[in-house]
């Protein structure tokens, strides 16, 4: 069943071929935008299936009218979480401040949406499942030009060879697609100077639809109840250099989460605790991709592996959104593929740098690395409190989206 408003757009001329290398939230995004203007699209995904569960993520700005555009906004805003409040609290485990979680992050109360990772790329992968071939359980392991020039040659993981037009990595933060074009990710990498532990745990506290954030210099716990029963738990610390040994060691991922962490008061034991028995942890840096150039040849990137903001910025999952959007405008305005890579950066990169500098425009601030800036966070946490509340700032940067197909 081909999704309603789609096939009006579809060439009648020979389809394209297009791969796209990931399958979370950039990816099947992409995939929409390009079916709908006439290309035959393939997704490899490494995982043997659709990833469920997955942290809470941010829908905001620009890339909500890109899901509305794609038609399942109803579906987006019928899986926003709604927190309601975010308490802030000392060493101790005493309150600072209780506010709403739009007073603290910023953004358009009943524009902006928050849902689980897994939910979005359940409706993604909903919408394009019947249009879109999908390979599960495979990646790509070599790519080349092919020996005719007209695309690229690829070999999978599985052993199997094809050819596509076009090939285009949504594989993240972390992309082999853009290591194997580019080189080492440490050329394009910006380390923020923080480390974090992401986990799901017994919700024995009683917490729903709220968020418990506990701080000491250099040191964030937090505790996200998205429902009666599911708790998110997250580990945050700063750490000048990034740990290169533990990044690929999860024993010693925990060892060193462990260690920063001792002495900690509040419920900041229980979680490490429940950190060292959860098979879902996943641990990482802060940091971003920054990239001079989105593409070589016949292959590009988008999202993550083009131009990572950070979870500091919240704004990891926009960008996916309207990067994808964009990309897919470029190729369907220009049939010559360099010419809508270079159309697709220049019209989307200034709306990338604006937000990946809200990391050097207070995105950290709610993770003090000394006990001054600790004390001056906590001072505005509080006057948020008292203070009438005024209309609401946008938590990103905004870009006028073309109507599909008629980018200049």
């Amino acid at each position: 069943m081909t999704p309603a408003g789609l096939s009006r757009d579809v060439s009648t001329t020979a389809k394209r071929t297009a791969l796209i290398s990931g399958a979370s939230i950039s990816g099947p995004a992409l995939a929409y935008w390009l079916h709908r203007s006439g290309y035959a699209v393939t997704v490899v995904e490494k995982a043997g299936a659709l990833r469920d569960g997955g942290y809470p993520i941010d829908i905001r700005g620009t890339a909500t009218e890109v899901v509305r555009r794609m038609g399942i906004l109803p579906q987006v805003r019928d899986a926003h979480l709604d927190a309601r409040r975010c308490t802030f609290l000392n060493a101790d485990g005493g309150e600072v401040a209780s506010l709403t979680p739009r007073a603290v992050a910023g953004g358009v109360e009943g524009q902006d949406l928050e849902v689980r990772r897994g939910d979005l790329a359940a409706i993604l992968y909903a919408l394009v499942r019947h249009d879109v071939e999908f390979l599960f359980g495979d990646s790509i392991d070599i790519l080349g030009p092919a020996p005719s020039g007209q695309g690229v040659d690829v070999t999978f993981r599985s052993g199997k060879q094809r050819t596509f037009d076009l090939v285009v990595g949504a594989d993240g933060m972390h992309s082999r697609t853009r290591e194997s074009l580019f080189g080492p990710e440490e050329q394009f990498h910006r380390y923020l100077g923080y480390c974090f532990a992401i986990f799901t745990m017994p919700n024995t506290f009683g917490l729903s639809r709220e968020v418990m954030v506990w701080n000491t210099p250099g040191r964030a716990a937090a505790l996200y109840a998205v429902g009666d029963d599911e708790l998110h738990a997250f580990l945050n610390f700063h750490r000048p250099q990034p740990p290169l040994d533990a990044l690929r060691d999860p024993d010693a991922q925990r060892d060193l989460v462990a260690t920063v962490f001792a002495g900690a008061g509040w419920e900041v034991p229980g979680m490490v605790s429940a950190m060292r028995d959860a098979d879902d942890l996943f641990f990482d840096t802060a940091g971003q991709i920054r990239m001079p150039h989105w593409s070589s040849g016949r292959v590009a990137l988008v999202g993550d592996a083009a131009y990572a903001p950070s979870f500091l910025t919240g704004q990891g999952t926009s960008l996916a959104l309207v990067g994808a959007y964009m990309l897919a405008n470029a190729l369907a305005t220009h049939r010559d593929h360099a010419v809508a890579f270079a159309a697709y950066e220049r019209d989307t990169r200034e709306f990338v740098a604006m937000n990946q500098a809200l990391v050097d425009n207070g995105a950290a601030t709610l993770f003090p690395i000394t006990a001054r800036a600790l004390e001056q966070r906590n001072a505005l946490l509080r006057d948020l409190v008292t203070m009438p509340s005024a209309t609401a700032r946008p938590a990103h940067s905004a870009l006028a989206l073309p109507e599909f197909g008629s980018m200049r």
